[in-house]
């Protein structure tokens, strides 16, 4: 009996996503002196355990499309442009502050991820509205209390199958309990609080 052709996988597949699971030693040294306690910028958004957390939610995606609400000094960019490079992804990310703005530029070219993640300046619920991609991730890491709106303005540039991931949900319930309600209360969406680090909200789009 012939073998059914969806059965079968591309000889190098395996080969490529082992590509993918593994940190150059740019992108690690990056991360080791944005992790050191010396080093570590005011700010930085994720825990070590949490960009882990992205870089395994990305990384096995082929041509993955991530957008990133929240860039800060890059720290969580790197994850994620260390997950997606190699299997064809990108990352886009929104970031405001012009201090962070700085710093991510300089760790996201000491990384080597210049090609991979791209920086769109600005308020994020005014440039928000401006792109126009389909993408396959988002990572919010913004201002807690803009989660809500930033969620809606991104909403319209998933499609199923796509996954939000929102941080912090933990660490600022007071504020955020509201934002993780509404994405588990919400039919077209699969949504459950990860308890990693600060608190993560994962949330499937299903329609």
């Amino acid at each position: 009996m012939r073998p059914l052709a969806w059965c079968s996988r591309p000889r190098n597949s395996a080969a490529l996503l082992e590509g993918a699971l593994v940190l150059d030693d740019r992108v690690r040294a990056v991360l080791e002196r944005l992790e050191s306690e010396e080093q570590r910028p005011p700010g930085v958004a994720v825990e070590p355990t949490t960009g882990r957390f992205l870089f395994s939610v990305c990384a096995p995606q082929a041509d993955c499309e991530v957008l990133e609400i929240g860039g800060g000094h890059g720290y969580s960019t790197i994850w994620l442009g260390a997950a997606v490079r190699h299997l064809g992804g990108r990352v886009l990310s929104l970031e405001r502050d012009h201090e962070c703005i700085a710093d991510w530029r300089r760790n996201i070219a000491d990384a080597g991820l210049e090609e991979t993640a791209e920086l769109v300046e600005g308020d994020a619920r005014e440039t928000l509205p401006m792109i126009d991609d389909v993408f396959d991730v988002v990572f919010l890491d913004a201002a807690n209390n803009h989660y809500e709106e930033l969620f809606r303005l991104a909403r319209g540039k998933l499609e199923p199958g796509a996954i939000v991931i929102a941080d912090d949900v933990t660490l600022h319930a007071d504020t955020l309990r509201a934002y993780a309600e509404a994405r588990q209360a919400d039919a077209t969406l699969l949504s459950t609080t990860v308890p990693l680090d600060r608190g993560l909200e994962l949330s499937v789009v299903l329609r």
